[in-house]
């Protein structure tokens, strides 16, 4: 395990990483709960059954806190998803990517959206710093589907004149388009046909 570093910047130990943890999955519990606004760093501090001072010990402030959260839910997001990102070099892979996507969906009864896009719309105008992390999680995102259609594009299965990169940022446009309408309607209808929409566009770019 990589142990993180505490807000005067030491190594922790495995039970202060442990401690760690523990308060950015309440954290993260009650940012999607309630939003950031709406959670306090009191409010983490009794879900997580520790004082005052082992917060700060671990954190600084409350935006060292929203980042920690925002790493714990980019871990989350895309390991949900590690059995196929860097590998959709295909289009079956890429339809059953989109059916672990609705799956996903259905197991949460639609509820909650994108975490990562829920905070985007949350913090990118407000934080900086957080609207760079939430940034590069979404790079990594689009790099773990554009690895897969820069393959196809080696291989010579996509058309010469395609752009890969284009491709993976309407891909991840139209799965996050369609987790909000999703999210709204409690129904994975929109997800199904946002992303169903631009495989089969992917698909026509084949031969």
């Amino acid at each position: 395990m990589l142990l993180s570093s505490g807000a005067n910047g030491r190594k922790l130990t495995r039970k202060g990483q442990g401690t760690r943890d523990r308060i950015v999955a309440a954290a993260a519990a009650l940012i999607q709960e309630r939003g950031v606004a709406g959670t306090s760093t009191e409010d983490v501090r009794e879900a997580a059954g520790v004082s005052s001072s082992q917060l700060y010990h671990y954190f600084r402030d409350k935006m060292s806190l929203v980042r920690a959260v925002i790493a714990y839910l980019t871990d989350a997001v895309l390991g949900a998803q590690a059995d196929f990102l860097g590998d959709l070099d295909s289009i079956a892979a890429l339809r059953q990517w989109r059916d672990l996507l609705v799956r996903i969906q259905r197991g949460l009864h639609c509820e909650g959206g994108c975490p990562l896009g829920t905070l985007a719309s949350q913090l990118a105008e407000t934080a900086p710093t957080a609207r760079l992390d939430l940034e590069l999680a979404f790079a990594w995102w689009e790099e773990g589907i554009g690895s897969g259609l820069r393959a196809m594009h080696d291989r010579g299965e996509l058309r010469r004149d395609v752009d890969p990169a284009k491709l993976a940022t309407a891909l991840l446009g139209a799965v996050q388009g369609g987790l909000i309408l999703t999210q709204v309607r409690r129904d994975t209808a929109p997800l199904e046909a946002s992303v169903d929409t631009m495989l089969d566009y992917i698909e026509s770019l084949t031969r």
